[in-house]
C-alpha cells in the first residue's frame, strides 16, 4: 500500500508542510458520537481520513490517542472502588484499543501506520522505543502512541508533550471540540473571546486550561509550540500542518 491511495478526492495539491515533524493529540471522544461510548465505525473513518490527509501534506506525523470513550480511570478512582494506579492502567489499555482501531482504518485507506505502546502488549503492538518511532516516521508511516506514558497518575496530555519532546516534534497539535482557546468556556458564555495567538507566559498568567500543568510545562520548557483547533472541521488537520491559521497558537 502507498499513501497515494489515501482519500483520492482530497485537495492537498497546494499544501506544503510548515512543520517537518508533528505530534497530534486526539481525545477518545474523537472515536465515537457525542454522548456515546466505544468505537463508532463512521467516526473512526472520519478521523482516520483527516489524519491521512495530514500525512499527505508531507510532514512526519505521530498521534497520541486518549481512551475516554472506552474507560475513564480517573472517574473510577474518584468513586473509590478501584485504586487510582489500577484505574489508570485500565485507562491506558483503553487507549490501546483506540490505537489499534485507528491503525487498521489508516491501513485500509492506504496510509501505512504503526502502533507503539508504553506498556508491553507485544502480541498486538510494538513496544515504544524512541529510535524505532523515529525510523517509522522517516519511512512515512503514521506512528500511533498508546498507553500514555506507561505510568499511572499521568494524563494523555502528558504523554503527548513527552512524546513530542522525545521525537523532536516541531509542534504539538491538540485537536478539540472547539476552534481554539477562549478567555472563558465558549459553550457556556456567548461573550467568550477567542485568542489567535498567545505566549506561554500569557496563558499561564490568564490561567487558561489548555493542557494539564505538567504537559504544558514540558512544552514551555522545550519550546514546542501548541496549536489548539477544532478536529471536527474537515481538512483542518492537514491545513494546520500546512500552516493555515486555524485555532489558537501558543508560542
Amino acid at each position: 500500500m502507498t499513501s497515494a491511495a489515501v482519500n483520492p478526492d482530497a485537495d492537498t495539491t497546494d499544501a506544503a508542510p510548515r512543520y517537518r515533524r508533528v505530534l497530534l493529540k486526539i481525545s477518545g471522544e474523537a472515536f465515537t458520537k457525542p454522548g456515546e461510548f466505544g468505537v463508532d465505525g463512521e467516526e473512526l473513518e472520519v478521523i482516520a481520513r483527516e489524519i491521512a490527509k495530514g500525512a499527505q501534506v508531507g510532514a512526519q506525523l505521530a498521534v497520541v490517542v486518549g481512551g475516554g470513550n472506552i474507560i475513564r480511570g480517573a472517574t473510577l478512582a474518584k468513586e473509590g472502588r478501584i485504586d487510582q494506579a489500577t484505574a489508570d492502567s485500565m485507562g491506558m489499555l483503553g487507549t490501546v484499543i483506540n490505537g489499534l482501531a485507528l491503525k487498521e482504518m489508516l491501513e485500509k485507506l492506504g496510509q501505512p501506520a504503526r502502533v507503539l505502546s508504553a506498556l508491553n502488549v507485544s502480541a498486538v503492538a510494538e513496544t515504544f522505543i524512541r529510535g524505532r518511532a523515529v525510523r517509522h516516521l522517516e519511512k512515512g508511516r503514521v506512528v500511533i502512541f498508546v498507553a500514555g506514558t506507561g505510568n499511572p497518575f499521568c494524563t494523555t496530555d502528558s504523554a503527548a508533550s513527552l512524546r513530542a519532546a522525545e521525537i523532536g516534534a516541531a509542534v504539538l497539535l491538540k485537536a478539540t471540540k472547539v476552534d481554539g482557546i477562549y478567555d472563558k468556556d465558549p459553550m457556556k458564555h456567548d461573550d467568550a473571546v477567542k485568542f489567535d495567538e498567545l505566549t506561554f507566559d500569557e496563558a499561564i498568567k490568564r490561567r487558561l486550561a489548555i493542557m494539564d500543568v505538567a504537559a504544558f510545562d514540558m512544552c514551555h520548557k522545550r519550546n514546542i509550540p501548541i496549536v489548539v483547533f477544532n478536529m471536527k472541521q474537515p481538512g483542518h488537520i492537514a491545513e494546520v500542518i500546512a500552516g493555515h491559521p486555524h485555532g489558537t497558537r501558543v508560542v
